[in-house]
Formats: C-alpha cells, structure tokens, sequence
C-alpha cells in the first residue's frame, strides 16, 4: 500500500514563508546589491564587482574585530555551558522551589538588551555603581572606560549574568526528562555521583546541549548592544566586536559597499561556523 502525502499543510506554512522572505531575504538582497557596487549619492551606482570583499578580507581592522569576536564567544562558551550545568545540577525537581528557581533564572532573559547594558554601565561605575564603589574601596583601581582588561572583564560578567540562565533552564529541562528509573537502577548499584552524571545525566542532555552551544555561540558572536551601551567599543577599540565595527562602518563613516560586504561576510561566517558546531556535537552524539 503506497503512502499517500498530503500537501495541504504547505498552505499554511505559506504564510511564514511569504514573511521571512519579505523580513529576511529581500533586505538581504538589497546588502548583496550594495556589496558589489559603489555610490556617489542620488542614486547613481557603479559596478565594483569583489572589490568591496577584497578590502575586507584584507583589512587589518577586521581581522582585529573578527579575533576579539572569537575570543570573546570561546570564553563565553567555556563559561557559561559549564556553569549552566552546574546549577541546573542542584536546583530542586519538586517542591515550593522548583517554581521560585524557575522563575529567578527567567527574570535576567526578560529585560532589555539595551537595558542590561546601561544596568552594568551604572553598575560598574566608581562614583556611583555598586561593583565599581566596591572594589574601589577594596584598592582596586578598576575603571573600564580606561582600562582594556576591566572592560574585558565587565562585558564578560554582564552576559554571563544575562544569559546563563538561558543554559541552566535548557539542561533543566534535560535533566527532568530523565525517568526515576535510571536513577534508581544506579542507586542499586551503588554509582556515585560523578558516574551518574557521567553515564546517566549528561548523554541525556546532548541535545539541550547542542542546542545551548548554538545558541550562545550565535547570539556571543553577533552581540552588539550591551558592549555598545557599556563601552562603546572602547576604551580605544578592544571591545570593538565586528557587529559594533560594522556599524561604525556602515553609519558612522556612510561606506555603503564595504559595510555590505562585511556584513555578508559575517554572515557566512556565522552560518559556516554554527554548521561545523552542529555537525561536531550531532556526530559526537551519534557515535556514542
């Protein structure tokens, strides 16, 4: 007996399609139509054809972006995925707290991107902001509008605060899906702990996993408005990411083609980079 299809559910997703192609693909038509031209204003274009790319790919200033944009998502990573497990580890599965829990790791992910930002720009500021005060009279001389490394250092603590909580409910989520049964079969035989989060605990979260990499990874790698509100991309450029440099490209120095160009080039790098993500860990995952 052959399987019959029905493609009547098409027409309902023809609606989605029709507005990701008016909110994505056309504008991003209107960026590849920008890349290869260039413009002295009243809408007269010349053909440039790879110039704008060229210029790019051999520009000092985005190899600088791009390396800090690098850098700054692997110590996301590295922070954030195991600090999410870790406390999505000991947040209680039943009982009045398991609501409390739930809705505290939620409040960070509710607020304003730009609000965030001009939180920990308060925040971290000496005369008046409750981290800078502190470690001033610690005799710290923390200042990151004129120091890299406290820049650095708050720009990281501000998105581990915002968005590791987006980790700990994904594994959460994970970790309650796991039938009582395998914990018991490992109580019976005396595992300990680390062998059941080894054996039990973290196979079944591979998947909330891959997609908490993804996710920070993307959203670490395109972040634009918090670094901006916080530092500006100061002090000189050492917060300057390549969402910020682009910016200061496209609307600060008015370069239409090269602002283009690099913004299709950090498309494709984000594309190709989640894609090697999502094929590692998927492969991982299906080996073992």
């Amino acid at each position: 007996m052959e399987k019959t299809w029905n493609n009547k559910a098409w027409f309902m997703v023809l609606p989605v399609l029709l507005l990701v192609a008016f909110s994505a693909v056309i504008p991003l038509m209107t960026v590849v139509n920008y890349s290869v031209q260039d413009t002295f204003g009243n809408n007269q274009f010349f053909w440039a054809g790879a110039e704008w790319f060229d210029e790019v790919l051999h520009s000092e200033r985005f190899h600088a972006s791009l390396g800090r944009n690098l850098i700054f998502s692997a110590i996301i990573l590295l922070i954030e995925i195991p600090l999410g497990i870790v406390i999505a580890l000991n947040m209680p599965r039943k009982g009045w707290g398991v609501p409390v829990c739930l809705v505290l790791m939620a409040l960070p992910l509710l607020i304003p991107w730009n609000v965030v930002g001009t939180i920990w720009q308060v925040f971290g500021r000496v005369d008046i902001g409750l981290l800078g005060h502190t470690l001033a009279n610690l005799g710290i001389n923390y200042n990151y509008v004129q120091n890299p490394m406290h820049a650095w250092f708050t720009v990281i603590i501000m998105d581990v605060w915002h968005w590791t909580s987006l980790v700990v409910l994904l594994c959460y989520a994970g970790l309650v899906s796991i039938p009582d049964a395998f914990y018991q079969a490992a109580k019976i035989d005396g595992a300990s702990r680390w062998a059941v989060f080894r054996y039990i605990q973290l196979p079944k979260m591979n998947r909330v996993l891959l997609i908490a990499v993804l996710l920070r990874f993307m959203d670490s790698f395109m972040i634009y408005t918090e670094p901006f509100v916080v530092t500006g991309g100061g002090p000189g450029n050492s917060t300057t990411f390549l969402s910020i440099d682009l910016v200061k490209v496209a609307v600060g120095q008015f370069d239409l083609g090269p602002a283009a160009a690099m913004s299709i080039i950090y498309f494709l790098i984000i594309l190709l980079l989640s894609w090697v993500f999502y094929t590692v860990m998927t492969n991982y995952d299906a080996e073992r």
